[in-house]
C-alpha cells in the first residue's frame, strides 16, 4: 500500500489521539514543566510546546495537497522541502505525496549553491522552505527558473514567495482523488555527500511502506509507545524510525535541541518509551550524569525501555557504560543507507545485546551477502563488501545511470561498506570501502583504530583518516577531540597505542574538533581537505 494510507487509517481510527508533539526548549520557560504550559490560554509558541492529533495531521496534509494542486502540481512532479524540524514538516511531506508528486527533502546545512544543485538534479518544480532559509533561497531565485512554486512556512513571508499559512486555510480538508499504488514513485532523498556531491536516490511507495513495517517489526511499537525524535526529518534515519509510530498509530515527540537535559526532560515530561540517539548524544548524556551536571532523580524515566543507535559505528564500550546507568533498557543497533530507505536492512535485535559491536543480521524482509571485488561471496571471517537485498532498495540514482550501475546488480545493493561475518552469522562493519587506508601495502581500517582510541579516558571523539606519504603511500592520522576539561598529548596517545599492531598505530596525532554531519557521520572529506591543505603530512620516519 502507499505510505499515505497509514496516515489516513490513523486519522479514521484514532482521530483525537495525539500524533505529534513539538518541543523547543529554548522557547520554554525553564521554571515550569512543559505539561503546565498546556493549561495557559496564551500563544502556545511562547512556551515551546505544540501538539497535533491524527485527524489534524491528515487534514493539514490534505489542505496542503489541495494547495499544491491549485498551483498546477501534478503526479510525478518533484517538490523539495527545506525546513528545520517542526510540527508542519510531516504534514507538508504527506501533502506532497497525496498529490502523487515526489517529496524531495533537503539537508538544512546546504549552502545556496548546494540547494540549487539538488533542485536541478532532482528536476524540482516547487520548493517549500522555512524562515531559516530566506537568505539562501532568495540568493538563487534568479537561477532556478524551473522552480515555479515557492511556498514559505512561517511568519513574515518574503516578497519572492507565497505564504503557506495564508493560503492553506482556504483549501479543502478532503483528500484529493488521486490514485496511488506501491509502484508509484514517492520520494527522492539525497545521500549525505560524505564522498562528494550528493546523489539523488529515487524510491517508490513500496520502499516507504516497507520501512514502516520493518521499524515496527524490529522495535515492537504499540499504540501506547511514545517515540522521541531528535535527528533531522530530512534524513531517512529519523523519518523511517518515526514510521514505526505511523505504523502503530502512536505518539511521537519532535525535540528541537540535543543537550542532555533537554533529552532527559522531554523523555520525562512526555513519558517517552523509545529514544533514538546518535553516538555523540549518548556520550554527552553519560558524561553529564557521571560529572553530576544532571541528576537522574530529577526525571521520571521508568517508562523509557528502549534506546537504539544508528547512522555510525557504535563503540561497545559506550553501550557497556549506558547499561551500567540504565540497566533496564533494551538496546538495538540499526544499520542502513538512504539507498536502502534508511535504517533496518541490518539490525542487531534487542535480544542480541551480547553481540554489541556487531551491526547484526538481515532485517525484516531483507537479505545480506558479503562479497569480494568480483562480487562473489567470501567465507565467514573474511572482509568483503556488504550487499543487501529487499523491498526497500532504491529504484536508482535519479538521472545518473552510471552511478546506479556501480551499486545495483540483480536486485542487490552494494553498500560500499566493508564488513565481516562471524561464526554465528552476525555482521561487523570494518569500514567504508573508500575510507580504507593502504599504507605500505597493508589495508588499515580506520573504524578499528577509532574504536580502540575511544576507550581512552580523555578522548571524547576521534576520526582516523589517511594522509599522503611519499614512501608508504598513505599513513593513518588520528584527529582527536578531548573531553571538556581533560588534557592529553601526542606522547601519551602513542604510548596508549603500543598495544595495537605496529602497522595500525596512528603515525600522526592531531588534537582538534571532529566534525560530524546532522546524522552523526564523521565528515572525513572535510578533514582530509583541511589537513592536506595545511600541509600536515607525516614525515618519512617510522615511529619506533
Amino acid at each position: 500500500m502507499p505510505i499515505t494510507e497509514l496516515l489516513e487509517r490513523n486519522a479514521r481510527e484514532f482521530p483525537y489521539d495525539i500524533s505529534l508533539v513539538e518541543i523547543n526548549p529554548e522557547e520554554a520557560n525553564s521554571r515550569r514543566t512543559w505539561k503546565e504550559f498546556e493549561l495557559i490560554e496564551s500563544n502556545p509558541h511562547e512556551y515551546g510546546r505544540k501538539e497535533m492529533t491524527w485527524k489534524e495531521f491528515d487534514v493539514k496534509a490534505n489542505r496542503f495537497a489541495n494547495l499544491l494542486l491549485t498551483r498546477g502540481i501534478r503526479k510525478g512532479d518533484k517538490i523539495a522541502i527545506l525546513m528545520m524540524n517542526c510540527l508542519d514538516w510531516l504534514p507538508v511531506y504527506f501533502g506532497i505525496l497525496k498529490t502523487g508528486a515526489l517529496a524531495v527533502p533537503l539537508n538544512f546545512r546546504y549552502t545556496a549553491d548546494e540547494i540549487k544543485y539538488c533542485l536541478d538534479k532532482a528536476d524540482c518544480i516547487g520548493l517549500v522552505f522555512g524562515s531559516e532559509f530566506i537568505g539562501r533561497v532568495e540568493s538563487i531565485c534568479d537561477v532556478i527558473p524551473n522552480v515555479k512554486t515557492l511556498l514559505y512556512v512561517g511568519e513574515d513571508c518574503p516578497t519572492f514567495a507565497d505564504s503557506y499559512d495564508q493560503y492553506i486555510k482556504y483549501c479543502s480538508e478532503n483528500a484529493p482523488d488521486i490514485p496511488l499504488s506501491d509502484d508509484d514513485y514517492g520520494a527522492i532523498y539525497f545521500s549525505s555527500g560524505t564522498t562528494g556531491f550528493p546523489k539523488a536516490i529515487l524510491h517508490k511507495h513500496r520502499s516507504l511502506t516497507h520501512s514502516a513495517k520493518c521499524e515496527q517489526n524490529h522495535h515492537h511499537q504499540t499504540k501506547n509507545d511514545v517515540f522521541l525524535c531528535i535527528p533531522p526529518l530530512y534524513h531517512t534515519g529519523a523519518k523511517m524510525h518515526w514510521f514505526g509510530s505511523l505504523f502503530s498509530g502512536s505518539k511521537a515527540v519532535i525535540l528541537k535541541g540535543t543537550k542532555p537535559e533537554y533529552i532527559l526532560k522531554a523523555a520525562s515530561e512526555e513519558r517517552c518509551t523509545i529514544v533514538w540517539l546518535l553516538v555523540p548524544w549518548a556520550q554527552d548524556i553519560l558524561d553529564a550524569i557521571e560529572s553530576g551536571k544532571v541528576n537522574l532523580h530529577d526525571y521520571h524515566l521508568d517508562q523509557w525501555h528502549l534506546m537504539h543507535i544508528g547512522a555510525q559505528p557504535v563503540p561497545p564500550s559506550l553501550i557497556k557504560r549506558w547499561k551500567s546507568v540504565f540497566p533496564h533498557h533494551d538496546y538495538d543497533t540499526n544499520y542502513g543507507l538512504s539507498e536502502s530507505i534508511g535504517p533496518g536492512c541490518v539490525h542487531l535485535g534487542i535480544e542480541n545485546i551480547h553481540k554489541v559491536g556487531a551491526i547484526g543480521k538481515a532485517g525484516y524482509g531483507w537479505e545480506t551477502r558479503i562479497v569480494d571485488t568480483d562480487r562473489n561471496d567470501v567465507e565467514p571471517g573474511q572482509v568483503g563488501e556488504l550487499a543487501v537485498k529487499g523491498p526497500g532498495v532504491m529504484t536508482c540514482y535519479y538521472n545518473d545511470p552510471e552511478a546506479t550501475e556501480e551499486v545495483l546488480g540483480d536486485g542487490w545493493l552494494f553498500t560500499g561498506d566493508m564488513a565481516e561475518e562471524d561464526e554465528d552469522g552476525f555482521i561487523y562493519l570494518v569500514d567504508r570501502k573508500k575510507d580504507v587506508i593502504i599504507s605500505g601495502g597493508e589495508n588499515i581500517y580506520p573504524v578499528q583504530i577509532e574504536d580502540f582510541l575511544r576507550k581512552h579516558d580523555d578522548i571524547n571523539d576521534v576520526a582516523v583518516i589517511g594522509l599522503p606519504d611519499v614512501r608508504l603511500g598513505e599513513i593513518a592520522a588520528a584527529i582527536i577531540q578531548l573531553k571538556e576539561g581533560h588534557e592529553c598529548n601526542e606522547e601519551a596517545i602513542n604510548e596508549y597505542c603500543m598495544s595495537l599492531p605496529r602497522y595500525k598505530r596512528p603515525r600522526k596525532v592531531i588534537f582538534a574538533e571532529v566534525p560530524r554531519n546532522p546524522t552523526g557521520k564523521i565528515e572525513k572529506p572535510k578533514l582530509r581537505k583541511i589537513y592536506n591543505a595545511e600541509g600536515i603530512v607525516a614525515k618519512e620516519v617510522e615511529k619506533q
